[in-house]
């Protein structure tokens, strides 16, 4: 097993644990294929909920950019409900399990098709 596919297990793992879902395997591959080469640094692998700076990255260069969403307050406010779910006190809130919800939480699984 690769590095990539320990990550997935543990992205899985964390969906059903810590957020209470069922992952769908395919779709939680393809999400975190697309984060790319950071999933492997600690710091760009995790996303740091207590920074407005952060939320607004993701909101700016996944939700609308990837995901090609309209921006507007219903993005952040998905991204909080995200982060809710996870636990906002889990210390490691991992990009590829925040991203899977978001794709998940809009029903923008196609991009991924």
């Amino acid at each position: 097993m690769g590095k990539r596919d320990e990550l997935i297990a543990k992205y899985a793992d964390d969906l059903k644990s810590k957020c209470g879902m069922t992952p769908d395997m395919d779709l939680l591959t393809k999400v975190t294929i697309g984060c790319g080469p950071a999933i492997y640094n600690a710091d760009a692998s995790t996303v740091a909920a207590g920074q407005d700076s952060e939320l607004e990255t993701v909101k700016d260069n996944f939700l609308v950019k990837k995901l090609g969403l309209a921006d507007g307050p219903q993005l952040m406010d998905a991204i909080n409900a995200v982060i809710d779910t996870y636990g906002r006190s889990e210390r490691n809130k991992y990009r590829a399990v925040v991203y899977y919800m978001l794709v998940k939480h809009f029903g923008k699984e196609s991009v991924y098709g």
